[in-house]
């Protein structure tokens, strides 16, 4: 989950001035657990970050508190309510000559595991931490896995 909340090209395409800082993006992570796994959803082909997992989850708009926006991001990523619970870490990733990306972690529950698919996710899965490659997890998720036990061999 994380993805990025916009076409990740945009910010290419219009990159920011020699000397001005990169964009920075504010996007709410759901933690979600059942079964002893973590939901981990992947992004579409194409770009830069195609085909990474990532946590659901997505940008927090102008006036969203990170829960609002994690509940409207998992309902459209997922075609399932969601309720946010507490915040477990913020962190912040600057992405090379992309944004900077502050990533608010959330716990969530889910209404229903019977997951739909949103434009936005090419896959999903349940997986173990110690099934998680973080080489194959958006980095900015990646140290928050880190914690969680993912890619400890």
């Amino acid at each position: 989950m994380l993805r990025l909340p916009m076409d990740p090209t945009s910010l290419e395409r219009f990159p920011p001035l020699r000397g001005e800082p990169a964009p920075r993006l504010r996007v709410a992570a759901a933690v979600v657990r059942r079964d002893g796994r973590l939901l981990m959803t992947q992004r579409p082909p194409g770009g830069p970050l195609g085909l990474q997992w990532e946590f659901p989850g997505g940008k927090i708009e102008p006036g969203d508190s990170p829960e609002q926006a994690l509940e409207r991001e998992v309902r459209a990523e997922l075609g399932v309510g969601a309720t946010a619970g507490r915040t477990l870490a913020i962190e912040t990733h600057d992405y090379p000559d992309g944004p900077t990306v502050e990533i608010v972690f959330i716990a969530c529950e889910l209404e229903s595991y019977e997951l739909e698919r949103g434009p936005g996710v090419n896959d999903l899965r349940w997986l173990r931490i110690e099934e998680i490659d973080l080489g194959e997890v958006l980095a900015g998720d990646r140290s928050f896995l880190s914690r969680l036990g993912a890619g400890a061999s």
